[in-house]
């Protein structure tokens, strides 16, 4: 039964749009496999029964992609645009060029650029758009893209809000988890704030996005401790404890597997309220819940759990880019999937459409809208084997590096070693095992002029080779090997033990 009486024309009233927007999650991090062909294409140690319910009452998507960094990815999503268009490709370099002066990257082989710090102000965010439409919007959690969200038209919202907040107890690698938490990264106090919105609009009748921004599930690890208790016992994570050398009651905090498990479980139970107060509410039938992560990540610390994808967070190789997607609402057939690929930027348009707009009316973004191929359109060739852009000019543990998607090929550019041509074939090779592009040089070449045109075209910014490069102060960098290892190759690498 409805807490709220429904006026006899709300199936008339435009839908409702939720999404709910996941930190640092792996496309193989919840129990939902993303390719049903594939045992590693899921984590089955996680219990997420109501993520699990929105892949039965809704659409999975195979091939979904974000950015390789969280902010850069929710402009994605505000604006519609990639990376190198917004320009806002990293949130760590505020401070220009001195930033990686100091951080010690002065030497190394490319000068990496700097990024856009806030929302373009002639940008059209989700809110700009959507109000003319007749919606109100909110955004309750991590904003992470500096500026205020009431400046972008939130009429509700936590402003500008960072990891920090989510981070509810002290950064310190050796505490324990404390017996008295009860809102682990604040995943209680975000959905109950995001519930009363939902109950206010309903009140009034009228339609809202509302984008519940999890802190979870980004480090540090917090959960409630009744939930760590039911996995320390699971045979995988004291398989971990053991190669650790240490116990369930002596373990870190920030090394506990049984932690970051609970924290999955515990999230997973607040998307379940409001699941169940969408029901509740006698708008279900007319709402949409999105279901997304912010990048990829990898989450390997359980023995057995085999990564599907090379590469993780700050890198555009698979790993980095490739993220769990799930949307269910009206015309969505339950239990389906789609394996087009599909990106953050596409958000933006898709949700017009399901307004009752016009995507076409938005200027200058990349992302299209997917609405026709959730209600059943059979995508055609163009959008198939359109070009899905990838930019993250800077060091961190990673280095300046592009890529394109288009259909199963994929092409990466390393601006360190620009003399290495890069190209997969992800329908075999998901892991990014086999450059073919010497095979395929054509196909190379065309590509990679496409993304440098496009490049052009937006005013991407291109790191340039570095004149005072020390190949010796690279060496001694602390990510070196791990940028060895994952930079450019030729022929085929060595595949990593845990890439199967």
């Amino acid at each position: 039964m409805a807490i709220f009486s429904v006026c006899e024309a709300a199936d008339k009233q435009p839908p409702n749009i939720v999404l709910l927007f996941i930190d640092d999650w792996a496309w193989n991090g919840s129990p939902v496999p993303m390719d049903d062909a594939m045992e590693n294409s899921r984590m089955p140690v996680l219990q997420m029964p109501n993520v699990e319910r929105l892949a039965r009452e809704g659409m999975k998507f195979r091939n979904a992609y974000a950015s390789p960094q969280c902010s850069p990815s929710r402009v994605c999503i505000q604006t519609g645009m990639s990376s190198p268009r917004s320009g806002y490709t990293v949130f760590m370099n505020d401070h220009g060029q001195e930033y990686y002066d100091e951080k010690g990257y002065k030497g190394f082989p490319v000068v990496p650029c700097i990024s856009d710090m806030t929302i373009d102000e002639n940008a059209v965010t989700i809110p700009e758009a959507l109000k003319p439409l007749g919606y109100v919007s909110a955004h309750i959690g991590k904003w992470h893209m500096r500026g205020d969200p009431g400046d972008e038209g939130y009429v509700l919202h936590d402003g500008d809000t960072s990891n920090t907040p989510g981070n509810t107890l002290p950064d310190n690698a050796k505490q324990r988890l404390p017996d008295d938490l009860t809102d682990p990264k604040l995943m209680f106090s975000v959905t109950e704030k995001a519930i009363g919105f939902m109950e206010d609009q309903v009140k009034a009748r009228q339609p809202f996005y509302l984008q519940i921004s999890h802190y979870a599930m980004h480090e540090g690890r917090e959960c409630l401790p009744a939930t760590r208790e039911k996995y320390v016992r699971h045979p995988a994570v004291q398989a971990y404890y053991e190669k650790l050398g240490t116990t369930a009651e002596e373990v870190t905090r920030k090394s506990d597997p049984a932690i970051w498990l609970g924290m999955g479980e515990d999230l997973d139970g607040r998307i379940g309220v409001v699941l169940d107060r969408i029901e509740a509410l006698g708008i279900e039938g007319n709402t949409y819940v999105i279901m997304v992560s912010d990048n990829g990540y990898r989450h390997s610390f359980l023995p057995g759990l085999t990564q599907p994808h090379h590469g993780a967070k700050w890198w555009v190789w698979q790993g980095g880019i490739r993220v769990p997607m799930i949307v269910k609402g009206p015309g969505i057939e339950a239990g389906s999937a789609f394996d087009g690929n599909v990106i953050n930027y596409d958000l933006l348009p898709t949700f017009v459409d399901w307004a009752g707009g016009d995507p076409e009316s938005l200027k200058q973004i990349d992302g299209v809208s997917l609405a026709s191929y959730m209600a059943g359109t059979v995508p055609n060739k163009d959008f198939l084997h359109r070009n899905l852009y990838f930019h993250y000019p800077h060091y961190r543990s990673g280095m300046p590096h592009s890529a394109v998607v288009s259909g199963d090929r994929k092409l990466l550019h390393f601006y360190d070693r620009p003399d290495v041509p890069m190209l997969f074939d992800l329908s075999i090779d998901m892991g990014e095992v086999h450059n073919i592009a010497e095979t395929h040089a054509d196909q190379h070449q065309q590509v990679y002029d496409q993304m440098m045109s496009y490049f052009e075209q937006v005013g991407a910014r291109i790191p340039k080779p570095n004149p005072d490069y020390d190949a010796e102060v690279y060496k001694q960098a602390k990510e070196y090997d791990e940028r060895v290892q994952w930079g450019a190759f030729e022929g085929s690498r060595h595949l990593e033990e845990d890439e199967k």
